[in-house]
């Protein structure tokens, strides 16, 4: 009765607070609001730095060997095609198979999945290291195939930063630009780190067996890993373990009756943003305690999907899935014709340094080293880094719906554009062949660069908000946040897998053929999107 008569005189606005029209005076109320409102929740701060930086140490792990493996699977044996389902396909392939195990005992907490993933992810990076000694092509296999386990912690990064126990829903696009921040420095440190190891390490004076060029980044990132698994276990708090179903059914029949209506402050939120919170005054008959046996039906929220929340599910999955597909494709291609134009460089002199793909399309005379492609990636993906900060921000502004069709659309239209460079032969337009644009990679071709560079950003910013749109879409609850973590974590594999197949292969299919399958499925995407564009819409935040 008592706390019922408090919270009538309690101002019925406080949780509709609208951030862009405060003024300075209103800073207190604000602050004091972001602490009550569930939707504001944030997770323990050192707890999630530490998710946040695992996320990118996995994005610098996957992508420090891109620029060199080619060269150290040539060296030991190996094919271009082996370096690149090495290093894309069979990190991803295990990681997946590691994801449905992993999940089975993990009871809904995120410290198994980080021990797993520094124990694995130091054991992957000495096997690398030491392929070079065994002189066995087959250890860089068996330390990428390790190092997928480890790479498992993708997912649980993208749970934490949606897990309705621990982040509101209008923080969750917050986090996962956060984590998008994170896949940026992975994707430009990563392989510009492994060029430069490469190139200054090298294989000269102060080098052997176990410490040269290939093997560098290895050992410094098992170092690095090490380091970060002590951090990991002097900081890192966990949530609660989930509770058995028998015991969660024991204690909603047991709760009182306050707790049941505390849960109003909940606010489920139905697939087209809508909030069912009520801001008017309680009734006086609210006062009243009711019985225990005849709980409010609004207070179960709603476990089952409708039609068009299925069709939000699908339109997401497709993009989590088209997103991974072409940045791997890229990631993949960019080396490899590199290495095919290297092989046949005599043959093709004659020919105006190009060569015709299967398809009659032509290839620019690139001339990249390893160097030069680690910094061709690296220097692509750090230019998006302004643009990843500034989504940050927007985030809690701009609704997710139009970020991923600004990211889909940016992306798409460099494809085009590179697809009319390669049918005109006009990819290499206005690139040098000096020595400085050979090394750094981008003066090479910077019709190319702007098209890598923009088709990074597009999707870059496009797969941001999957995770976190689709977490909007469903039911609040633990089990729909793990379903819906799993969904697109497995639509990422998917397209990371077929993404490196396809980037490995473009070569030999003709670029024209590889560019336009990219096209064809970013155009179905946004025809996806437009037909349930009014079920996407959701909250910002």
């Amino acid at each position: 009765m008592t706390s019922a008569a408090v919270q009538s005189k309690s101002p019925p606005s406080i949780n509709a607070v609208d951030e862009d029209n405060l003024s300075a005076n209103d800073t207190q109320i604000l602050t004091s609001a972001e602490e009550a409102d569930p939707e504001l929740k944030l997770p323990k701060r050192s707890s999630l730095v530490i998710i946040l930086l695992a996320n990118a140490l996995l994005q610098i792990s996957f992508f420090i060997i891109v620029s060199s493996s080619n060269e150290y699977a040539l060296h030991l044996g190996g094919t271009s095609t082996f370096s690149a389902g090495v290093v894309i396909g069979i990190p991803t392939v295990f990681s997946g198979l590691t994801l449905i195990p992993l999940m089975k005992y993990d009871r809904g907490g995120y410290g198994l999945a980080l021990n797993i993933c520094c124990a694995a992810s130091i054991s992957g990076m000495v096997l690398y290291g030491i392929a070079y000694k065994a002189n066995w092509l087959y250890l860089i296999l068996l330390g990428r195939i390790t190092s997928g386990i480890g790479f498992a912690m993708w997912m649980y990064c993208k749970r934490f930063c949606s897990d309705p126990r621990i982040v509101g829903i209008r923080r969750r696009t917050t986090l996962a630009s956060w984590l998008m921040v994170g896949n940026g420095v992975g994707m430009g440190l990563g392989p510009l780190l492994g060029g430069i190891f490469y190139r200054y390490v090298g294989f000269g004076k102060g080098t052997g067996d176990v410490w040269n060029g290939f093997t560098s980044p290895a050992w410094v990132l098992a170092a690095v890993w090490a380091a970060y698994w002590v951090a990991v276990r002097m900081w890192f708090e966990d949530v609660p373990p989930i509770e058995k179903p028998s015991e969660n059914i024991e204690l909603r029949e047991k709760a009182p009756v306050q707790l049941m209506e505390d849960t109003f402050n909940d606010d489920p939120v139905n697939a087209s943003g809508a909030s069912y919170r009520h801001h008017a005054h309680p009734s006086p008959s609210s006062s009243t305690m009711p019985s225990p046996r005849s709980p409010s039906p609004s207070i179960v929220p709603n476990d089952k999907l409708e039609v068009g929340q299925w069709a939000s599910v699908i339109c997401i999955c497709w993009f989590a899935m088209a997103s991974f597909f072409i940045l791997g494709a890229w990631e993949a291609n960019i080396p490899v014709c590199e290495y095919c134009y290297s092989k046949f460089r005599r043959e093709l002199t004659q020919l105006n340094s190009i060569f015709r793909c299967a398809d009659g399309s032509v290839n620019p005379h690139l001339n990249f080293t390893p160097f030069a492609a680690g910094n061709f990636l690296a220097i692509g993906a750090l230019g998006c880094f302004p643009f990843f900060i500034l989504n940050v921000f927007l985030a809690r502004r701009v609704q997710d719906r139009y970020t991923l069709m600004f990211g889909a659309g940016l992306g798409g239209i460099a494809l085009i554009i590179f697809l009319a460079l390669v049918s005109l032969d006009k990819t290499a337009s206005g690139g040098s062949n000096n020595w400085v644009s050979s090394q750094i990679g981008v003066g090479t071709a910077p019709a190319f660069f702007i098209c890598w560079f923009a088709v990074a950003l597009g999707f870059n910013v496009a797969s941001t908000v999957t995770m976190s749109l689709l977490s909007k879409q469903l039911p609040a609850t633990v089990r729909w946040n793990g379903m819906s973590s799993v969904m697109v974590q497995y639509s990422n594999y998917l397209g990371r897998v077929t993404g490196a197949v396809w980037g490995g292969a473009g070569v030999s299919v003709g670029m024209t053929r590889y560019v336009g399958l990219e096209i064809a499925i970013t155009g179905i995407g946004l025809a996806l999107a437009s037909s349930v564009w009014k079920h996407l819409k959701a909250k910002t935040g």
